[in-house]
Formats: structure tokens, sequence, C-alpha cells
């Protein structure tokens, strides 16, 4: 199984690791030495069902291969449920070194139709969830004086997509999350990061392909493999990373990008203040040639994968 150390005896927990990009997360963890702890409660894409074989196979194949794993079917969108998953990981190996929040729903909907319920639901798995699991691990991170955080976010969020108002939101609130952590516990040596990820799972297997553009879409996803995404990931959960915190970066096929924040672009200064009728005539027009356009994610990556 082991084909380097760059995570030897690390304890990884990986939530959503059930299938797709976090199934693939768990099992390059195990090549590389880690302790995964494979947190899944095998629900749908919409969050229905549980079955917790989904983890436990991931176990089975990191075990068959030489690795050492442990299942866990708790909810990342319940507090205890959490914290059991952290607790789990001490009783289990003694330690806690990284947490890679990836678990995730879809509720997609255009905002004027969605409902209250699919807002909860989407925001409660990605932004309450991802809290949830790392203020649990906060606490063995801070004792230890290391950890490392990484947060599964999205270009829907930092850059935008139809459909996906809570799904948006939440992931952009989650490089947020990121960025807070990475400040706060920076004295702790913990450090926290996220990963933007392009590739073709079920997550994204219900995008429509009724014009010939998401057709063209979809095939460009369907060709980029969700294990391109682990190696960022094992890089970052390892000591290697040490000096990386508070970044964004996306992974899409065989390229690695390092993804802006937010800055000021343009600024304009009155002197005797600004009236609504000097915004419109002098500051408006002024940065106006700055304005970002109504971009999806797919207007700014529109070449093919590589």
């Amino acid at each position: 199984m082991q084909t380097g150390n760059f995570v030897q005896d690390k304890v990884v927990l990986v939530t959503g690791a059930g299938g797709g990009i976090g199934r693939e997360f768990a099992l390059a963890l195990g090549r590389e030495g880690a302790k995964v702890i494979v947190n899944d409660i095998g629900a749908s894409v919409q969050g229905d069902g549980l079955d917790a074989s989904r983890a436990q196979a991931v176990v089975n194949e990191i075990v068959a291969a030489g690795g050492t794993a442990v299942a866990n079917a708790d909810s990342v969108s319940d507090w205890d449920a959490a914290n059991r998953m952290i607790t789990q990981a001490i009783d289990t190996y003694g330690r806690i070194d990284a947490v890679i929040n990836n678990a995730g729903i879809l509720r997609d909907r255009f905002f004027f139709n969605m409902s209250v319920d699919e807002w909860r639901a989407v925001i409660d798995v990605h932004l309450n969830g991802a809290f949830y699991v790392s203020r649990a691990a906060a606490t063995h991170f801070k004792e230890q004086q290391s950890g490392s955080y990484i947060h599964m976010v999205s270009t829907s969020g930092l850059v935008g997509n139809f459909g996906q108002a809570n799904y948006s939101a939440a992931k952009l609130g989650l490089a947020a999350l990121s960025k807070s952590i990475a400040m706060d516990m920076a004295k702790f040596n913990v450090r926290s990061n996220c990963i933007a990820p392009f590739a073709w799972s079920r997550m994204i297997s219900s995008i429509p392909t009724e014009t010939p553009e998401q057709k063209a879409r979809v095939e460009r996803l369907q060709r980029m493999d969700t294990a391109k995404i682990a190696p960022l990931a094992v890089y970052l959960a390892s000591d290697q990373a040490k000096d990386v915190s508070g970044q964004v970066f996306a992974v899409r096929a065989n390229e690695i990008f390092l993804m802006s924040q937010s800055r000021p672009l343009r600024s304009m200064h009155a002197g005797e203040g600004w009236t609504p009728q000097t915004v419109a005539e002098r500051a408006i027009p002024a940065m106006r040639t700055n304005f970002y356009k109504l971009d999806r994610s797919q207007d700014v990556f529109d070449w093919d994968p590589v």
C-alpha cells in the first residue's frame, strides 16, 4: 500500500468519504501511510437515506491494500455527532492530525424558487458541518500544537453559478471560515486551507444537459478524474505544508491554481464627501471598467482541462 511517507502515521478524518472525491482522498492518504477515519452517512446527493456500508467499503479497500482505517457513519450537520468523529479518532489512534471537510449535499434550485428547507439543508451540511467538525478538532490541535484543516469549496461560490444560491453561499462562507481559522489558530501551529475541485462525481452528476453548451461542459467534467484532486490534499495534510495556510487552491485535471482573494481594485476620493449625484457622475463611471461580469465558473475556466 505504501507509496511514500508524506503522512506516515498521521491520523486524518475525511468526511463524506464513501465515494467520489472523498473516497479518493481516503485511499490516497492510506497509500501514504495515514491512519484514516472514513466518515460517510451513506446518504444520496439529496441527503436522503442512510447506508453505513459505504464508509466501511472504503475502509475495506484501504485495509485490503495494507493500510489502516476505521469507518464512521455520523452526520457532520449534528454537533454531538461531529464530536463523536473526533473522539473516535482519539480513542482509536490516540490523536488527530488533519481534518478534511468534504461532506456535501445539493438542493439546486433557482433562488426565486428555493425553499427555506432547501436553503437550511445545504447550509447545515457544508457550512455548519464544517464548523462543527473543525471546532471539535480545535481543542486537540491546540493541545498538541499542530494540525491541518482542508476544506472543500467550489468555484460556484468563488466565481458564481446558476441555481445554487444555497451551495454557493455555503462554499464562499466556508472559504471565509477557513481564513478565520488560519488566523485564529496560527499561534498553535495549526493551518487551514481550501481546495475547489473540478471533477466528475455524484455531487455534480445532476447538471442538466439540455443545451449544446451544457452537454459540452458535462463532457469536459467527465474527463476530469476525482483522483487528480487527492495529491494536493495529501500534501496539505503533511508536515511539508507547515508554512501553507489561509490559501484557496483549485484543481482541474492536471492543473493547480492559486485563487485570488478579495482586495480593493479601484478607489475614488471626494474631499467634500459624496452625494448620490457625485457617486453617479464620478465614482461609478470611473469604476465601471473594473466591474465584474455575472460570470459563472465555466465562463472563467473556459478552456479544456489539460
